[in-house]
């Protein structure tokens, strides 16, 4: 059995995620084996990029189902976050669906624009989760997620918006936490941990 799997389906930042789980000492398997994933004590979904082509490739390795159906540790990171919700003004194509809502695009205004990349600076934060209010960790993106009952922790960025979400077996991260130094660090502990 793997103990932590890095899913790598040639998109995104798989290297840097990859990374940054050594770093917190742990060594995930790059791999697109829907039974590895399947049966991997837990899982890493990065992303990079367009949540529709993301999606695409998950359905054509076969690894949407095998998403849904986690019952250990699930950590969507960036567009992997986004992905748990169930769909995205990015794309038509349904999403996980594992969240409700849809996630939707920020607005540029001046001295703000769009993409989102940066430091920014925690709200809200659950315990358990590593990191804590006031903590600054590192983004890139253009979407944000809607509130649910999952938010562990939020950021304002022109709105407030959830950047970690906990749900049964499935964490999310809306920043990059590969790149946003100790409070990224003790986040991927905290995961590893669960």
């Amino acid at each position: 059995m793997t103990a932590l799997a890095l899913i790598d389906l040639g998109y995104g930042n798989v290297e840097s995620v990859r990374l940054g789980f050594e770093r917190a000492g742990a060594e995930p398997l790059r791999t697109a084996d829907p039974d590895v994933i399947a049966g991997a004590d837990r899982v890493i979904l990065p992303g990079v990029g367009h949540a529709g082509y993301a999606m695409e490739k998950l359905e054509m390795a076969g690894l949407a189902n095998v998403l849904r159906e986690r019952t250990r540790p699930t950590l969507g990171i960036c567009v992997g976050m986004q992905l748990l919700f169930e769909g995205s003004e990015e794309t038509a194509r349904p999403l996980l669906g594992i969240l409700p809502g849809k996630v939707t695009s920020l607005k540029p205004a001046p001295g703000r624009p769009v993409p989102h990349m940066g430091w920014t600076r925690l709200e809200g934060v659950s315990e358990g989760l590593g990191v804590a209010n006031g903590d600054h960790v590192y983004f890139a993106h253009s979407y944000a997620c809607p509130s649910t009952h999952a938010d562990g922790a939020s950021a304002t960025y022109g709105r407030t918006f959830p950047v970690i979400v906990r749900h049964g077996p499935y964490w999310g991260a809306q920043f990059h936490p590969e790149r946003s130094s100790a409070p990224g660090a003790a986040f991927l502990k905290a995961f590893l941990r669960s």
